[in-house]
């Protein structure tokens, strides 16, 4: 029984590691309007304006924000939209 046990902990692991969020940062600089972060947010990760303009806000006073959670790879395409659009973000 201890064997069977083991395995299903391992299993449930391995999947955790597959299955874990990643966050997608976008960080503050000095050449982006508020105007344009917002529109590239809405545009890209799919934020509401109150969304997108919360993020916008945090990112200028906090220096960075987390603008959506999830899969590695449904973010990796989103960060590099944002990069394409003069933002400077990152997946972590």
């Amino acid at each position: 029984m201890a064997g069977v046990k083991e395995k299903n902990q391992s299993l449930t692991a391995l999947l955790a590691a597959f299955t874990a969020e990643h966050e997608l940062v976008l960080f503050n600089d000095d050449v982006n309007t508020f105007d344009h972060v917002i529109d590239t947010l809405i545009a890209v990760c799919e934020h509401t304006f109150e969304q997108a303009e919360q993020c916008a806000i945090l990112v200028h006073y906090k220096g960075k924000c987390t603008v959506k959670t999830g899969p590695y790879s449904d973010l990796k395409p989103r960060c590099t939209s944002l990069l394409n659009k003069g933002l400077s973000a990152e997946v972590l």
